[in-house]
């Protein structure tokens, strides 16, 4: 296997103390974190400068991968110490069996000299390497790939979004920006990392784009994929959004829609026409004559968009009175009191 210059791959000096590894490990791990940077480079450069720090952070870690010596070179060829030499284990006891310590996301050169301390099961000498309790390592290591392979948390996200007439009508992409927490994907919620700040979580300004299929109802869920929480195995959940309509000037009736049209006392007697504004643009309606507060005039297919077509709009009367009439306007209204 290769060997590791963890103080190369975080670019301090073999002495650099806690807070200048902390300082590197910050700035490489903002540079290289795969929300930031996509490539497949960044990815496998994240993951040591994660493995680096993981040493170079911890007194008991760093203190055996100093015990090394200084004068290996980065991707030269190691050969571990006596004790390390083969970290896959075959037990032919009642059938083969076997663990390795590459579960846990680290490299094998971290694995071969960390492995014990990852997993808990060793009796350490004086060196620092020693021999493991085979039995004891086997449970921790099926545990560790239990837990490497299955999601641990819900990582689906539900949110509410209200749309309007328009944005139904129209069909085009709708930006939806919100707020998510989610637990730290570098010390996975422990708190102890320059990323979170001490916290365990993450705070994300999140904005997609959800195209509402036509036909869309009231209280249905659109889900997106892949853009719910992520965690530190890199499975990722999916956004749910459930739609709500919401609109100033139109009610919902399915794919019907409800406007309500404004007319005077007057022209409810006489009848009038009337200009309107739809989503299909302006029309000019007809109201008949005598007509009361409440009734409604059906516009066949002026509503919303259906899988075969368009819903219907109902321009819904309600009368309304002027405010601020002459004196002259209010004598013929009494006029009219006397005569009805």
């Amino acid at each position: 296997m290769k060997y590791k210059d963890y103080y190369e791959i975080l670019g301090v000096s073999r002495d650099a103390d806690n807070a200048a590894i902390k300082s590197a490990y910050r700035k490489l791990a903002r540079k290289y974190h795969p929300d930031v940077n996509k490539t497949k480079e960044a990815e496998e450069k994240f993951k040591d400068i994660n493995e680096a720090y993981e040493v170079l952070s911890d007194k008991a870690k760093r203190q055996r991968y100093d015990s090394l010596g200084s004068n290996w070179q980065g991707g030269a060829d190691y050969t571990p110490p006596p004790g390390f030499e083969n970290f896959n284990f075959n037990f032919n006891q009642g059938g083969a069996q076997s663990f390795d310590f590459g579960g846990s996301g680290f490299s094998d050169f971290f694995s071969s000299l960390f492995g014990d301390m990852m997993s808990g099961g060793a009796n350490m000498n004086s060196n620092g390497f020693g021999g493991f309790d085979f039995s004891q390592a086997a449970r921790n290591t099926t545990h560790s790939r239990q837990k490497h392979t299955q999601p641990q948390e819900d990582l689906d996200i539900n949110k509410n979004l209200n749309v309007t007439a328009k944005e139904i009508f129209e069909g085009k992409p709708i930006s939806v920006t919100f707020k998510d927490v989610e637990k730290c994907t570098h010390c996975n919620g422990n708190g102890y990392c320059p990323n979170c700040g001490g916290t365990g979580v993450i705070t994300n300004n999140r904005t997609v784009k959800v195209k509402l299929p036509k036909g869309i109802e009231e209280g249905k869920k659109v889900r997106l994929k892949g853009e719910g929480k992520s965690d530190t195995l890199g499975h990722k959940g999916d956004l749910y959004l459930t739609i709500h309509f919401k609109d100033s000037e139109y009610e919902f009736e399915g794919s019907d829609l409800i406007k309500e049209i404004e007319i005077t006392p007057p022209e409810a007697v006489l009848g009038c026409s009337k200009e309107i504004d739809t989503l299909h643009g302006k029309i000019n309606i007809k109201i008949p004559q005598e007509v009361s507060s409440g009734q409604s005039l059906r516009l066949k297919q002026l509503g919303l968009p259906t899988k075969n077509g368009y819903g219907d709009l109902k321009a819904k009367i309600k009368i309304v009175v002027p405010k601020n009439m002459s004196n002259e306007i209010k004598d013929l209204y009494k006029q009219i009191l006397k005569l009805s």
